[in-house]
């Protein structure tokens, strides 16, 4: 059975991507998680913030290792109900208002649990009316949702159910293209999730035996900063964050192997992980790239910001058009899961 296929993988981040999780609200994929390792019998727990820790015993219990990839997304919550009966927002996560303008979204309510699809818009839109449309400033101020029910008034939107600090969650448009190509938006980090998930469900079934306890984080706020800052053994040693890698000019990351980062905008991750890795993608005919992202941060980075004494590292597939409308290729998912395959049955470094 050996690395899990990449068809498998996926499988798997296509129902990810599907279901909403804008950091803040995250049940549902949760769930989806817990549910779907308790088929293989293994150990879960969640934790206080929601998120969700899977285990797999190792050999030596008394050094440990974790991983983590995150379930949240980008999103926004209802800022302010327009006396037009349209939605002001404010974002959940960090991303530009012209990366969302004309998606179709999902307004979830607190007070009875009902869905709104709407469209996220420009209040200056139709070229017809505004002759400047072009240049308006895409800010909360000018973007708002268009909910798609006969609504023309606040009192008309909030009868609905449809009140302050409701979710908004992102359309994703998942479409996978037989070229092998992945595009959808929350590919950050769901493409990595899928990965983990894989890998857990195909070291449980072939009853492979880890060097190391191995715990593996399914994280759910760390769009927002402290997904990965709590919850760690005192046993870990070595923290791997499996994060998107970010593509763009000046950057050596693409769609198509695995992205080693050595270094974020919280500084240089642990030289002798980064090492490690990059040698076990070489004994194993890993095609990857050394990455620094200059505006970025991950759990790994959370967890050593919180004061955790780990060596910390950062692998992730290639990613394109980050916080956007994003893409990937199956062959970054498929060096991304052998590197991750062989580094969980590594020696620690020393």
């Amino acid at each position: 059975m050996g690395v899990p296929s990449v068809d498998q993988i996926v499988n798997v981040i296509e129902k990810l991507v599907e279901i909403p999780s804008p950091s803040g609200n995250t049940k549902e994929v949760i769930a989806f998680v817990e549910n779907y390792l308790s088929q293989f019998d293994i150990n879960v727990k969640r934790n206080h913030k929601g998120a969700l820790i899977a285990t797999l015993p190792g050999k030596d219990d008394k050094k440990h290792r974790m991983l983590t990839a995150h379930v949240d997304t980008l999103g926004a919550m209802v800022k302010e109900i327009k006396p037009s009966g349209r939605l002001k927002l404010t974002p959940i996560g960090g991303f530009r208002l012209n990366a969302i303008e004309g998606e179709y979204c999902t307004i979830h309510t607190s007070s009875n649990g009902k869905v709104f699809n709407g469209t996220i818009l420009m209040h200056q839109t139709s070229v017809h009316v505004y002759k400047d449309a072009g240049k308006a400033e895409r800010n909360t101020e000018n973007i708002e949702v268009r909910i798609d029910e006969k609504v023309t008034s606040a009192e008309e939107v909030k009868e609905l159910g449809i009140e302050v600090g409701d979710f908004i969650s992102f359309d994703p448009r998942v479409q996978v293209l037989d070229n092998g190509f992945i595009k959808s938006r929350h590919l950050d980090d769901k493409a990595s999730v899928g990965i983990l998930l894989e890998l857990i469900k195909s070291m449980s079934l072939q009853k492979i035996e880890l060097p190391y306890t191995t715990h593996f984080l399914i994280s759910n706020n760390e769009e927002i900063g402290y997904g990965g800052n709590s919850n760690i053994p005192p046993e870990t040693v070595e923290y791997l964050a499996v994060d998107m890698g970010a593509i763009g000019d000046g950057q050596t990351t693409d769609e198509y192997t695995v992205s080693i980062c050595v270094k974020d905008a919280s500084g240089p991750y642990h030289l002798g992980l980064r090492q490690h890795l990059v040698q076990l993608a070489k004994t194993n005919n890993v095609t990857y790239k050394l990455d620094i992202y200059p505006y970025y941060n991950s759990d790994a980075s959370a967890a050593i910001r919180a004061g955790h004494d780990i060596i910390h590292g950062l692998v992730g597939p290639g990613i394109d058009s980050s916080h956007a409308y994003e893409r990937t290729h199956t062959s970054s998912i498929k060096e991304t899961s052998i590197l991750l395959w062989h580094y969980i049955q590594s020696p620690m470094v020393e």
